[in-house]
């Protein structure tokens, strides 16, 4: 049993930020991979931004240098800070995370981010 509580998310002009977090909690202690995936309406989900446990990170080209990942291993969180938001950053923000290599992810219930003048 697992759970993943995504906030942080509302409306922002363009240019402007927020703040995601996801926070697991239930049976798992740990997570080797966490992560954040967005789905805009009529179009497919797709990654935006993975972290090891160790740190490494992953992102997609449409918000490299923009977005930045991190997490607190202690508490299971995970954060994306997105700066320089664009209208077409506009999405539902899911929280993804995996607890072990071969196992089935677990998703957050998403945040919606809606960026417009």
């Amino acid at each position: 049993q697992v759970l993943l509580l995504e906030s942080g998310g509302g409306l922002v002009q363009p240019g402007g930020s927020l703040r995601l977090s996801c926070a697991a909690s239930g049976s798992i202690s740990s997570f080797i991979v966490m992560g954040w995936y967005r789905q805009a309406p009529a179009k497919q989900r797709e990654l935006v931004a993975v972290i090891h446990r160790l740190g490494n990170t992953n992102y997609a080209d449409s918000v490299k240098g923009r977005f930045t990942i991190s997490r607190e291993n202690g508490k299971n969180t995970v954060y994306l800070q997105m700066n320089s938001l664009k209208p077409e950053d506009t999405a539902v923000y899911y929280c993804n995370a995996v607890a072990r290599l071969g196992t089935n992810a677990y998703w957050g219930q998403g945040t919606q981010v809606t960026v417009s003048s």
